[in-house]
């Protein structure tokens, strides 16, 4: 019998960009950790190097991104690389960054999930440790036209269901709704390619505010108030809702561990699914920590390492 394990990274790998808010140049490298680190996100642009430890309630700032901290310092827009981390899964990770912005890349988690794939993934001499959902939990927010919620619930594996409603013409001609479940879908084909997005509307009032700075056609899907403006059109013929999937994804993974649910979502973003977060965490009887003594009675899709392209 194989025990399921824990994964790290074989080698060092690097990355060099810019945040996408910020503007500013940033290096990322992302090395190998050791059995039960989890992810450590380290910056080392301070005097003294200063570790954030994921977790739940590490997450300070939902508005437009997640950001964690540890005190005063903190790491701005993780969710893109957390849910390639989490798509790959990789459980222990170094992330080494000389600035208080992920880099951007394209917009999508598929540089990241390059990256992980090109250092090499290693299993590693620990079972690996999974968040069971044993009843539902969910949270909701306003009433009517704004209502928005988000729901865990049991399932013997991961999938996740996301709704969008933006009602704009560009958005509304895609498709709305996905469900994504990593026992028979592939994480890298299906998820990881699919941009941020935004409106030039907003564009231009988020960078009076010192916001945006480094985003652009190059890493993002941008819309007039009609229609997407990048030339090459969308990567996915739902490639939004898909989108909040892979945000979905890096945002549940911030917990700390792999879950064993369903996830569903109504017009949910990083402040619900946090949320959602603390009230999992919040109800001792809603979940408990279990690994695979063998690796076949993990749910399909768990025990392979993630294929390249």
């Amino acid at each position: 019998m194989a025990v399921l394990k824990q994964r790290t990274l074989k080698s060092i790998t690097r990355a060099v960009g810019v945040g996408l808010h910020s503007g500013q140049r940033v290096e990322l490298t992302l090395r190998p950790a050791a059995p039960d680190t989890g992810i450590v996100f380290r910056r080392v642009d301070l005097p003294a190097p200063v570790d954030i430890v994921v977790g739940a309630t590490a997450v300070t700032d939902t508005r437009l991104a997640s950001t964690i901290s540890n005190g005063a310092v903190k790491v701005n827009t993780v969710e893109h690389l957390m849910s390639a981390c989490a798509g790959l899964g990789v459980d222990n990770l170094y992330v080494d960054i000389t600035a208080e912005e992920v880099p951007i890349l394209d917009g999508s988690a598929a540089s990241f999930v390059f990256l992980l794939q090109s250092a090499g993934i290693e299993l590693q001499n620990a079972p690996r440790r999974f968040i069971r959902l044993l009843r539902p939990v969910e949270v909701r927010e306003g009433t009517g036209a704004a209502e928005k919620w988000a729901r865990l619930e049991p399932y013997h594996g991961y999938k996740l269901s996301f709704e969008i409603d933006f009602k704009h013409p560009a958005v509304d001609s895609t498709g709305q709704c996905v469900e994504f479940d990593m026992s028979t879908g592939s994480y890298s084909k299906d998820i990881a390619r699919a941009r941020t997005f935004g409106f030039t509307k907003d564009v231009e009032m988020m960078r009076a505010n010192g916001l945006a700075l480094g985003g652009g056609l190059d890493n993002a899907i941008v819309m007039d108030d009609y229609k997407v403006l990048n030339a090459d059109g969308l990567r996915y013929d739902d490639e939004f809702v898909k989108h909040k999937i892979l945000d979905a994804m890096g945002d549940l993974y911030l917990v700390g561990k792999p879950l064993l649910a369903s996830y569903r979502a109504f017009r949910s973003g990083h402040a619900l699914n946090n949320k959602l977060l603390r009230e999992l965490l919040a109800r001792a009887d809603a979940w408990d920590v279990v690994t695979f003594e063998d690796e076949k009675q993990a749910p399909n899709g768990f025990a392979q390492l993630a294929r390249a392209w």
